[in-house]
């Protein structure tokens, strides 16, 4: 049997849909609650060589049975057994086997009385083709060699210190010119010597030759729009629509009908990028999934998610103020850090979760590395919670978590200009009204926080345009050698500025993502490969790997200041007193304990003349000016510098 409807409910899918309505009056209830909620941490099936217990939470259910099959194929008629559960305390049925049922699959099958609905585990490890049947897992027997000796390469540093690189698993390697042998695989990212037609580093040896510290991996659980039976089929997705949490997705693995295959092959991507010194991030959506037929509501009818709240815009936001929906977020991320030694954790949407299943998870992740990286998109999209007044994780309650940073989109829309509206441009296309706020951004203070390490600064990410794409479309008559330029000082900004910088693959050699008839692409989330894959070859041409060599420039400029890497608040070290024209930004950022020169000055010039500056007393090394970047000297110059039209100028004084 697939997952849905049973055959014991007659197939009446209008008695499925009215059972995934939450009964608010029951599961809000105080005395549902107190009996209901569960805190062991043994849910999902748990083998040793001697049996495997089985645990599921269906506190309605008035019974649970185990279903058994032999492969992970949902259309395959091999079920090999069942078993009754037994009814546990807080909600919980379980059943023991006395045996080790390693690599056997299995569902769990809840009646209510009326109708029954067969169901994936929640808390599944591993699962069989497409998700809709769980596998019983020995996860020993998956870890790498040196696994034991695997740990977070970044750990004990600050949030302000990462460098944040994000990318796509298909993205990487769909190019030819990629040089990358597992198109499309985990097992892709950790392939090296990997070179295009012109024998330049691609792959895992260019993002690490970048020196970026933290990858951060656009979804890699378990989704469901693309069908891992046809492996050579031309499918694509970003992977916002969540099936199983806590499983690989099956798709990224050379094996999805055997689901021990993509947790070896995940745990061999974080041991490669980890030997790199790289730091390995999810993106996680908690705060909707595919549909209202998940697997947790079916066994928990509407349980799971907020009954009619569409602030997900997908008709499903989850109720993580529940408490055992709470349990389970914070269980999933627990997991994903002890299992397969992830570094940190990228929320979309985070503003539809609620504070307090923040605090929770950022608590437990402290309690395994506090140096863990959290992170999200704390917009205020509207939703109903199921109880009043239940604050959540936006912008404005940051404060309210602690160790989390929010996506900066006040600096994006002031250096770049409104994705939405492209009447609104940005400071570096020519809307100098921008220069306050981009000025309070470099200093790191916005409206909702003044404190560096929860800011995530960026100009360009998955959705939307890229970077290049949206200079382009705001400049259609602009010359390329131009364009470049505004591309490299929205670059510049980002890295001189205090909070965390984040950029998109490919950024650093002018990504784009151009559809088959010449469009340029701002929502590519479904659109094939020869939009949304890494267009390699163009490292091979001068004017891209330029680009790539200032951003690589920017990178190690950044590291070798801590002046521009503070973790509390840094206005008092920023003076921008600076008289100059409206068009251009300068300021002089004081130094500070480790800081080894005696002062940074930084000028932002968008205007299409050069500017001569005034420069504070003594001699200034120039390190970043035009199209070059990084920390040893181009030039040296008191009293004052000539700012090159649209571009960035960043000088240091010699160190005390």
């Amino acid at each position: 049997m697939e997952t849905g409807i049973s055959s014991t409910d007659g197939g009446n899918k209008d008695l499925l849909r009215n059972t995934l309505k939450a009964d608010t009056g029951l599961y809000e209830a105080e005395d549902f609650e107190k009996k209901y909620t569960y805190d062991g941490d043994d849910l999902g099936a748990y083998r040793t060589p001697e049996a495997t217990v089985f645990k599921v939470w269906a506190p309605t259910a008035k019974s649970v049975t185990l279903n058994l099959y032999e492969s992970g194929d949902p259309s395959a008629d091999d079920g090999t057994g069942t078993y009754d559960m037994s009814r546990d305390g807080s909600g919980v049925w379980s059943v023991r086997a006395d045996k080790d049922l390693a690599g056997v699959y299995y569902t769990y099958t809840a009646d209510f009385g009326d109708f029954a609905n067969e169901a994936c585990d929640p808390y599944a490890r591993a699962v069989g083709v497409n998700g809709k049947r769980a596998m019983v897992i020995d996860l020993d027997a998956t870890d790498p060699e040196g696994w034991e000796d695997d740990f977070n390469p970044n750990a004990g540093k600050n949030p302000t210190d990462a460098v944040i690189y994000e990318l796509h698993i298909r993205d990487l390697s769909a190019d030819l010119s990629s040089g990358i042998k597992n198109t499309g695989k985990f097992i892709g990212l950790t392939e090296t010597g990997t070179v295009n037609s012109g024998g330049i580093p691609t792959g895992l040896d260019h993002i690490a030759d970048m020196g970026i510290t933290h990858l951060q991996l656009t979804p890699v659980y378990d989704y469901a729009t693309v069908d891992e039976s046809k492996p050579d089929a031309p499918q694509y997705n970003w992977g916002y629509d969540p099936l199983n949490y806590n499983v690989p997705e099956g798709s990224y693995s050379t094996d999805a009908s055997d689901g021990a295959v993509r947790v070896r092959e995940f745990k061999q991507m974080v041991r490669a990028v980890h030997s790199r010194g790289i730091s390995v991030v999810m993106d996680v959506v908690y705060n909707h999934t595919y549909g209202t037929d998940y697997c947790f509501n079916m066994l928990v009818p509407g349980y799971f998610h907020r009954p009619g709240s569409n602030g997900s815009e997908c008709g499903n936001d989850v109720a993580s103020e529940r408490p055992m929906v709470r349990k389970f977020i914070v269980d999933s991320l627990v997991y994903w850090a002890k299992e397969y030694h992830i570094d940190g954790f990228r929320f979309d949407l985070v503003g539809l979760i609620d504070v307090e299943t923040i605090r929770q998870a950022r608590a437990e992740l402290d309690r395994i590395d506090p140096s863990i990286i959290l992170y999200g998109e704390g917009w205020d999209m509207k939703t109903i919670t199921v109880r009043k007044d239940v604050p959540l994780a936006v912008q404005k309650n940051v404060g309210r978590i602690g160790n989390f940073a929010m996506f900066n989109d006040t600096l994006r829309d002031a250096v770049k200009g409104s994705m939405f509206d492209e009447d609104q441009t940005g400071y570096i296309n020519g809307n100098y009204e921008m220069k306050k706020i981009l000025s309070d951004c470099v200093a790191g203070k916005t409206e909702w926080s003044s404190l560096p390490y929860q800011q995530i600064n960026y100009v360009s990410c998955h959705d939307n345009r890229t970077l290049w794409d949206e200079i382009t479309v705001m400049n259609p008559d602009m010359s390329f050698e131009d364009r470049v330029r505004k591309n490299l000082l929205a670059a510049a900004i980002v890295f001189t500025s205090q909070g965390i910088p984040f950029i998109f693959a490919g950024e650093e050699f002018l990504r784009s993502k151009e559809n088959a008839d010449g469009t340029l692409n701002e929502n590519s989330y479904n659109a094939p490969d020869s939009v949304n894959s890494i267009k390699w070859d163009d490292l091979s041409k001068k004017e891209y790997a330029d680009v790539c060599e200032y951003y690589k420039g920017l990178i190690a400029f950044r590291k070798a200041h801590p002046a521009l890497r503070r973790m509390e608040s840094a206005e008092d070290l920023y003076d921008f007193s600076v008289r100059t024209k409206r068009s251009v930004t300068a300021c002089r950022i004081a130094p500070c304990a480790g800081e080894p020169s005696d002062g940074i000055f930084v000028i932002y010039n968008a205007s299409d003349t050069e500017e001569k500056i005034k420069l504070p007393k003594g001699k200034w090394r120039i390190c970043v000016k035009g199209n070059r970047a990084g920390c040893e000297s181009l030039d040296e110059v008191s009293d004052s510098v000539t700012a090159e039209r649209m571009s960035a100028t960043v000088l240091v004084k010699s160190g005390v």
